[in-house]
């Protein structure tokens, strides 16, 4: 089914900027040698039902150093509302004439390809608005956190953006899509071993020493899989405890200063 399902033009939106309150400035960290948001575009790229990857950030000033970063790699990028996140994968959306929308966050080095696929085929073999590999409770997570990939198709990114006004929606952009029962069709994607409690993000200097340390045991490799990762996990886990007391941020997690960019618009 695969030629058949991939016709609609995906594009893979990574959201990035370099105001972060716990690591900022952690998009560009370097990463065996390379700026970590270079690891998600390239990991990314390697999806095959990924048409197109494209890096979005803002048109704050210091996201300036992101939009020379892309340029230095060639890679593609739009630049939108520093909190309306919605808005501005919509916007990026519509200037790359997405059909089907896949999002990623640039905080996620380990994101795997072969898990980006799998979710993309999940929604198209189902026929559901929205798939994802991870959901906030009473749904659950299985993939370790850091393999973060959610796909919804134009339409439903449209009508979320035209609907959508609570300040935690409007910011992390698919709430609106699965907080409702019945307002989208839902998929969630699991694993058949649950895996969720594993934290392979970057948010916190501790989180960026642990994707430091995977890195090095895969030297002169961009191309190791999560699973490899986790038998790392499971062979060497006193690796892992540098991050184990970092608390995970949830969905309904708002910058202060959303509000004060939502009364100006």
């Amino acid at each position: 089914m695969f030629w058949r399902e991939n016709v609609l033009h995906t594009v893979a939106i990574i959201q990035a900027r370099m105001a972060s309150n716990r690591l900022p400035g952690k998009v560009l960290q370097s990463i065996a040698g390379k700026p970590m948001l270079y690891h998600v575009v390239e990991r990314a790229r390697r999806a095959k039902m990924v048409h197109e990857v494209v890096v979005a950030t803002t048109t704050s000033p210091q996201d300036d150093a992101i939009v020379d970063f892309c340029a230095a790699y060639g890679y593609a990028v739009f630049r939108g509302s520093p909190q309306d996140v919605l808005d501005r994968y919509y916007q990026a959306a519509l200037a790359h004439h997405a059909q089907v929308i896949v999002r990623l966050t640039a905080d996620c080095p380990l994101l795997d390809p072969d898990v980006v696929d799998r979710t993309i085929r999940a929604f198209f073999e189902s026929g559901v608005d929205f798939a994802a590999n991870r959901l906030p409770p009473p749904f659950r997570r299985t993939y370790p956190i850091g393999l973060d990939t959610e796909v919804c198709s134009f339409a439903a990114l449209e009508r979320a953006w035209k609907e959508a006004a609570a300040p935690h929606e409007r910011e992390h952009v698919m709430p609106y899509l699965y907080e409702v029962e019945g307002r989208f069709r839902v998929l969630v994607v699991n694993h058949e071993v649950d895996y969720g409690s594993l934290r392979w993000t970057v948010d916190t200097p501790e989180d960026l020493e642990l994707v430091r340390r995977i890195f090095a045991h895969f030297p002169n490799r961009m191309d190791f899989g999560w699973l490899e990762v986790l038998r790392l996990f499971e062979q060497e886990p006193e690796l892992f405890a540098v991050n184990a007391e970092v608390r995970h941020k949830t969905y309904l997690d708002v910058d202060e200063r959303s509000g004060e960019e939502r009364s100006r618009r």
